[in-house]
């Protein structure tokens, strides 16, 4: 009623866990024994458990009472003397009681042990509790009894049976100023009887293992007697014995310690092909292979331990007996295995033809090569499958053709050994290279006729195989080769070739399961022959298309001494490219450049490219406008095919594209360059140091959006420029920077720079990698000047007057040359340019000769104005002389400068003379 957390009996648990028929039925069924044993045993222990638990239920309720009657006598005296105390009573009646009350009630129930102690009003509402937030409340349940005299009371809670007692607090005027309850938990005060009870129930257990034991020996002499068992059970249990024992396709053989045999059901004798009646006798004398009579006899275990007896081979598991019951002694098991070891063989065979399956299947075709994939072939099957393998491919698969639909042999087919599994002197079969022809009657023939593996197991008798090389059919017969199986390799309806598996020796001869075999293996491997073949096609086709695209040759210059190496990647055409490309006044223009990718598109977009460079080349133009010019290009290229892709629902596939052009003046010994996104070109001096120009890079083709530069550089003669593309210093295994350094050490290392010829050849030997993956081209050109001798320049007042006399002074020039006989052309040429310089023109004009291969005069002024050819009327009175010059000269153009523009005029240096003459015709 008093306590702090409101427990009362509605917060107890009377029910409990109700009846479970299917266990008690279970348990029922477990209990019905029918041996005299197991009855005698369960009565007895029936009995002692009923005597046990009568004494410890008793001495548990006598506990259980005197621990109430305990907590009731402490609780009451408890709370009447609290009751009774004058410091209660004006505690009560104070203005604060809870102040005074609560310390007092916490240090009763400490002292007490008890579990709480609370003081109320009248009314019923708390003065104190052990919980602050109870203070103040109503305590729950009936407390008015309490107001009246002192009571005590006992109820269930969920943490156990708690005595609860109260009495009224009275003032010495005899008035209810409140009440006090003090309550205990029953089994707090049981604690130093429930210590005596682990005695009780100790001394409970030992009467209790007293009878069990007694009651156990008991049990054990009569089961020892009986094996647990009823008469009716035993003859059940024996007739179930006999029937399994003999019933199983097994055979049992229990031996004794002795040696002798006990038991022996009907599949050991037949297994064993023993006499009826051998129970008794010595194994060692039923006439068994000995050392199955010894397994036998003896107690060792054995697992699956395979023994011949007469034509069978038996699998025996034996097992000593000791262990398990019973004296000393054996007991085996027979398996007959005969027949699941032949189907264990061919099983193991399958896997191991699928195991090969799998390999094939990882190691061939690994490379485009029809040949390597020929040898994969070969290598995969021997020894596994074969003893000895060759492969025979048409020579078009090799060379990457297109082949004649059909089986080939009415065609004429050429094939060549392409692979084989060995060499060496005592090789007998026919060495790689050879051509094989498929004769009719051979089993190449009849492979290729009939389109699937053809089996051979007795060569001696194939007459026409041996008919078509004598010697090398004896060579194979006297290594002992008697199999062969010749397989066709056709793929898409194309015969590719013919593959042959020999065996010889102890060998067993090929099945039709082996047939099977090779036919998917042979399928598999024809599929990547023409894949390789097609690839080798393709490839072919796109290197013709590249070196189509390409130089043929150098042209004649004499401003550069130059060598150049190109060389295609392995897998794969790709873009690179390089030119020289001559230039007005002996000047020569390089060009290197890459195309990002590889196959028949890189190669095209290289002939654009190349195309576009010698068409810009041909204005004229700086490096860096004819770098912006290109670069305007490939952006087109760029959005035309992005175009057409997205017309035809395909991907738009990237130009984007690398490139350096240079311009050597052999006169002045300039060279002005710029690059796109290109790595830079390196400089061997005369004195052998290497540098790399300081060129800007500028962003690659098709990007866009920031300008090109050009450097300007004075190079000695004798200077060698070099100019490469990015697969000579990175591949897979070398990044740029690296490469960039072992180029350089290549060149300095080139102690006698005595030709271009000779650089390319040592940069080659040093960074060409083993396997490329890429496209390399490698230009170096020396440099040279013009002799002084050769050249001659004037300047030219601003006056028609002072024409005559710069005539006058090309006319002695050309004679000191030597060149009498262009004196004539070359004053007609002289006089139109500088009229028109200074007619149209403006100031500076100057007049240069050059003499070399060729003589070219140069007219230059300040105006940027250029000159057109015109075809002028029979009343005009000018407009003529470009057309005279156009006529007289070889070639003649205009050049622009940073300054004016240049127009030149090239002659050769021996002149026709009907030239002029059929100019006035």
């Amino acid at each position: 009623m008093y306590g702090a957390d409101g427990r009362d009996a509605a917060g107890a648990d009377p029910g409990g866990p109700g009846p479970d028929r299917p266990v008690l039925g279970g348990l029922r069924s477990r209990l019905r024994v029918h041996s005299l044993a197991g009855q005698v045993f369960l009565c007895l222990l029936v009995v002692v458990v009923l005597l046990v638990g009568a004494a410890l239920t008793t001495l548990v309720l006598q506990a259980r009472s005197y621990a109430t009657s305990v907590a009731a006598g402490r609780t009451r005296a408890a709370a009447v003397a609290l009751a009774q105390d004058p410091g209660v009573v004006s505690a009560m009646d104070s203005p604060d009681p809870t102040a005074t009350l609560q310390p007092l009630a916490d240090k009763v129930a400490t002292a007490g042990g008890f579990d709480y102690v609370v003081f109320a009003s009248p009314q019923g509402i708390r003065y104190t509790a052990e919980k602050p937030e109870l203070i103040g409340k109503h305590v729950i349940g009936p407390f008015e009894r309490a107001l009246t005299g002192p009571t005590t009371d006992s109820f269930p809670t969920p943490l156990g049976r708690v005595v609860e007692s109260g009495a009224p607090v009275v003032r010495p005027d005899g008035s209810v100023s409140g009440a006090v309850g003090v309550g205990i938990t029953v089994a707090h005060v049981g604690s130093a009887v429930s210590r005596q009870l682990p005695v009780l129930f100790g001394g409970a257990a030992a009467a209790l293992l007293v009878g069990l034991g007694g009651a156990a020996l008991v049990r054990r002499r009569l089961r020892r007697q009986t094996h647990g068992l009823g008469a009716a059970e035993m003859t059940r249990m024996y007739e179930h014995h006999d029937a399994v024992l003999h019933a199983v396709r097994e055979g049992v053989l229990i031996v004794g310690g002795d040696g002798r045999v006990l038991l022996v059901n009907d599949e050991a004798r037949r297994l064993l092909e023993l006499p009826p009646r051998v129970e008794g006798q010595p194994v060692a004398e039923l006439g068994l292979d000995p050392r199955l009579a010894g397994l036998l006899a003896s107690e060792r275990t054995a697992t699956d331990e395979v023994h011949r007896a007469g034509d069978r081979l038996l699998a025996v598991n034996n097992r000593p007996t000791a262990p398990f019951g019973g004296g000393a002694g054996s007991v085996a098991t027979i398996r007959d295995t005969t027949e699941l070891r032949a189907l264990a063989g061919q099983a193991e065979a399958a896997r191991a033809r699928l195991q090969l399956l799998y390999d094939a299947g990882l190691r061939i075709g690994t490379t485009l090569d029809a040949a390597r994939t020929a040898q994969e072939l070969v290598d995969v099957t021997v020894p596994r499958f074969a003893d000895h393998a060759t492969v025979e491919l048409a020579d078009p698969v090799l060379r990457g053709e297109e082949l004649v639909p059909g089986p080939g042999v009415e065609q004429g087919l050429r094939i060549h050994r392409t692979a084989t599994s060995g060499s060496g002197d005592d090789w007998p079969f026919l060495p790689v290279g050879t051509e094989i022809s498929p004769l009719p009657g051979t089993p190449q023939e009849s492979a290729l006729r009939a389109g699937h593996p053809v089996l051979t197991n007795d060569l001696r008798r194939e007459r026409a195989w041996r008919a078509r090389a004598p010697e090398a059919a004896d060579r194979v017969l006297a290594h002992g080769v008697h199999a062969l199986i010749t397989a066709p390799l056709r793929a898409r309806g194309l015969t590719l070739g013919t593959v042959h598996f020999w065996r010889a020796g102890e060998s067993a001869p090929f099945d039709d399961e082996d047939l099977s075999f090779v036919e998917e293996l042979v399928a598999r491997t024809a599929i990547s022959v023409d894949n390789a073949r097609r690839y080798t096609r393709e490839y072919r086709m796109a290197e013709t298309l590249q070196r189509s695209l390409l130089p043929r040759g150098l042209p004649e210059q004499s401003a550069l001494e130059v060598a150049y190496r190109y060389l295609p990647a392995l897998r794969g055409v790709g873009g690179d490219w390089f030119d020289v490309i001559p230039l007005p006044g002996f000047r020569v223009a390089l060009v290197v450049g890459d195309v990002v990718g590889h196959g028949l598109h890189a190669a095209a977009t290289m002939g654009r490219l190349r195309t576009a460079v010698l068409n810009f080349s041909a204005l004229d133009l700086p490096p860096d406008e004819l770098i912006a010019r290109l670069d305007e290009l490939v952006t087109r290229l760029d959005q035309d095919g992005a175009a057409g892709a997205a017309d035809d629902g395909r991907s738009a596939p990237v130009t984007g594209a690398t490139c350096l052009y240079a311009i050597y003046d052999p006169v002045s010994g300039h060279c002005s360059m710029a690059r796109a996104g290109h790595p830079p070109p390196a400089l061997v001096r005369p004195d052998g140091g290497v540098e790399f120009a300081d060129l800007p890079a500028g962003p690659p083709l098709g990007v866009g959006g920031l300008p090109f530069e050009t450097a300007e550089l004075r190079l000695e003669p004798g200077t060698e420029l070099v100019l490469y593309t990015d697969g000579l210093v990175e591949n897979r295994e070398r990044d740029l920077g690296t490469g960039l350094a072992e180029l350089r050490r290549s060149l300095a290392d080139v102690r006698d720079h005595r030709s271009p010829e000779d650089t390319c050849r040592a940069v080659f030997d040093a960074l060409l990698p083993p396997r490329r993956s890429d496209d390399i081209a490698l230009l170096v050109a020396r440099t040279r000047l013009l002799d002084p001798g050769q050249v001659a320049d004037w300047d030219v007042p601003f006056d028609f007057a002072a024409v005559s006399r710069v005539r006058r002074e090309c006319t002695d020039r050309l004679t000191a040359w030597g060149l009498e006989e262009l004196t004539f052309t070359a004053e007609l040429i002289l006089s139109e340019l500088i009229t028109n310089a200074i007619r149209y023109g403006a100031e500076p004009i100057r007049v240069r000769l050059l003499k070399d291969s060729s003589l070219v005069c140069e007219v230059s002024d300040g105006s940027s104005t250029a000159p057109h050819l015109r075809y002028a009327a029979t009343t005009d009175e000018g407009g003529r002389g470009l057309f005279l010059v156009a006529q007289l000269a070889e070639r003649w153009g205009t050049r622009y400068t940073a300054r004016g523009k240049v127009i030149w005029s090239e002659q050769p240096l021996t002149a026709p003379e009907y030239r002029f003459e059929a100019l006035l015709a």
